[in-house]
C-alpha cells in the first residue's frame, strides 16, 4: 500500500512538472499548448534552421515551408489571430529532449511520425507526406537507383533514422544494403561532405533533398525514386492530446481551403522529379 501511495505522489509530481514545462519558461503554467495560445502566451516553436525551403535561418529567424505551416496552423488554433511566436532551432538530435524539458512548446521540423517516437511524443497531423530518396553529385553516373548504394558512402545525420532505410532490413529498415555510413551533425553538414566528395550520396526525405538541390544551383541531382512514406507530424509533449486535436482540425482546414497546396508550390514548385502531395494525409489520431 505504501508503494502505491508513493507511485501516485510521483505521478502527480511528474504531471505538475510537465505542466510547468509547457509554460515555455514563463511563471504561468498551462495544461496544454492550445490553452497557452488562446491566453496570448508566446509559443516557442521548434524548427530546423539549416534546411533550405523547409527551415533555414535568414536574419533573425527561420523561413521555409515548415515555418509557414507553423504560422498557419497556430493562427487557426488561435481563432484566426496571429499568435506570439518565438522560434527555436531544433535539430533532429534534440527534438524529443526539447519537448520533454519544455525548451519548446511545439515542433514543426520535418518530424516523421514513427511508432518508436510515438512512445515519447504526441503527434498532430501529419500535415504532409514526404518520401525518402537519394541525392548525388550531378556528374555521378554510377548511382542511378537506391540499390546502387551498395559499397558506397552515405551520410548518417545525428538524430535521423534515414540511413537505416538503406542499411537495415525490415521492419526498421527497408533496403538492407551494405553501405558505409559517414557521421555528420546535421543534413547541412551532409551536403557539405557530398560537395567535397567525402560522400557518394545523401539519402533522406525528398523535400529536404529538393531544398538543398535548389540552393546548390545545379550541383546535385535527386534520383526521383522514392521508396518510403515519411509522414511529417507536429511534435507535442507526450499527453497533450487537446492541442493535438486542435492541430488536426487546423491542418484539415488548411488543406480544404488550399493553403497547404499554395505553400508546397511556393517552396518546392518546379523542382524536377519531385512529386508534391495534392491531398490531405489522414490524421494519425492523438495519443
Amino acid at each position: 500500500m505504501h508503494m502505491r501511495r508513493t507511485g501516485a505522489v510521483l505521478s502527480i509530481a511528474a504531471l505538475a512538472a510537465g505542466l510547468t514545462a509547457c509554460g515555455g519558461g514563463s511563471s504561468k503554467t498551462y495544461s496544454s499548448v492550445v490553452d497557452k495560445v488562446k491566453d496570448g502566451g508566446t509559443i516557442v516553436v521548434g524548427t530546423k534552421w539549416d534546411q533550405p525551403s523547409l527551415g533555414l535561418k535568414v536574419g533573425n529567424g527561420p523561413e521555409g515551408f515548415d515555418v509557414d505551416v507553423a504560422k498557419a496552423v497556430l493562427k487557426e488554433v488561435n481563432g484566426g489571430k496571429d499568435p506570439q511566436i518565438e522560434w527555436k532551432e531544433s535539430a533532429s538530435s534534440n527534438r524529443e529532449p526539447f519537448l520533454q524539458n519544455g525548451t519548446v512548446d511545439i515542433i514543426f521540423a520535418t518530424y516523421s511520425i514513427t511508432e518508436e517516437r510515438k512512445g515519447k511524443v504526441t503527434f498532430g497531423g501529419p500535415y504532409v507526406v514526404a518520401h525518402q530518396d537519394v541525392m548525388i553529385r550531378k556528374d555521378d553516373t554510377a548511382i542511378t537507383t537506391p540499390q546502387d548504394l551498395k559499397g558506397k558512402k552515405i551520410c548518417k545525420a545525428a538524430g535521423s533514422n534515414s540511413y537505416k532505410r538503406i542499411t537495415d532490413p525490415p521492419p526498421d529498415g527497408k533496403l538492407d544494403i551494405d553501405a558505409t555510413t559517414v557521421d555528420a551533425a546535421n543534413y547541412s553538414e551532409c551536403v557539405q561532405k557530398l560537395n567535397g566528395s567525402n560522400l557518394d550520396a545523401v539519402t533522406t526525405d525528398d523535400l529536404i533533398l529538393a531544398g538543398f538541390a535548389k540552393q546548390a544551383g545545379g550541383n546535385f541531382k535527386v534520383l526521383g525514386q522514392a521508396f518510403t512514406d515519411e509522414k511529417y507530424g507536429v511534435g507535442l509533449k507526450k499527453g497533450d492530446t487537446k492541442t493535438c486535436e486542435a492541430v488536426n482540425t487546423a491542418v484539415k482546414k488548411l488543406w480544404d481551403n488550399g493553403t497547404m497546396k499554395q505553400l508546397l508550390d511556393k517552396w518546392f514548385g518546379g523542382i524536377e522529379g519531385l512529386k508534391l502531395s495534392d491531398a490531405a494525409p489522414p490524421a494519425e489520431g492523438c495519443s
